[in-house]
Formats: C-alpha cells, sequence, structure tokens
C-alpha cells in the first residue's frame, strides 16, 4: 500500500476513533433520554467504523499502529480542545512532543 494512502487511511481511522469516544461522551452528559441514546448509537457506529479502518489494510501492523498513535494522540488533542474546550497543558505538551519524537522514529527508520 503507498506510504501516502496508509497515512489517510490511519488518519481516518483517528478522527473516527476520537470523535466516537467524544460523541459517546456527549451522549453520557446528556439529560435527554432520546439523545442519550443517539449519541451513544452514532459512537458505537463510529467506533467500529474506526475498528473496521485500522484492521482492514494488509499492512506491517505493529509499524503502522505506532504512527496510528501519534495521529491518534494529534487529533485527541484537537478534539478535546475544539469539543470540549481543554487546552493542553506543558506537561501534555512535552508528552506529546516524545511521542511525535517517537512516530519521526518510526517514520524515518522504516
Amino acid at each position: 500500500m503507498n506510504r501516502n494512502v496508509a497515512l489517510a487511511f490511519l488518519l481516518l481511522a483517528a478522527v473516527l476513533e476520537a470523535g466516537g469516544d467524544a460523541v459517546i461522551r456527549g451522549g453520557l452528559h446528556t439529560s435527554n433520554s432520546g439523545m442519550r441514546w443517539l449519541l451513544m448509537a452514532v459512537g458505537a457506529a463510529m467506533l467500529f467504523a474506526y475498528g473496521y479502518t485500522v484492521n482492514a489494510p494488509e499492512w506491517d501492523f505493529g509499524r503502522l499502529l505506532g504512527i496510528y498513535i501519534v495521529l491518534l494522540f494529534l487529533v485527541a488533542q484537537i478534539v478535546a480542545w475544539l469539543a470540549f474546550g481543554q487546552r493542553p497543558g506543558a506537561a501534555l505538551l512535552i508528552g506529546g512532543a516524545l511521542i511525535v519524537a517517537g512516530g519521526v522514529v518510526i517514520v524515518t527508520q522504516g
């Protein structure tokens, strides 16, 4: 599989996972019972789609999942900021820099 196509699949998977988690979280914290179950069902469908997207292609599972972790971290921080108003603090930025550095090592040494 082409590297750019693989990265696009991984980015889509990260958006589905972080987005699905955020939608379920929204469902857990709503007082409207009908909306709660709708959000939970949408979140579950997104998480299923994530699982399919990340596992359907034939690829070096361990290596690409290492890169996926970087994308998931970045997407999760964007979702946390936009959906929940949670800005990353210094510790999160430092830890995130280490995660990204690990992804750079995986990409450049592969």
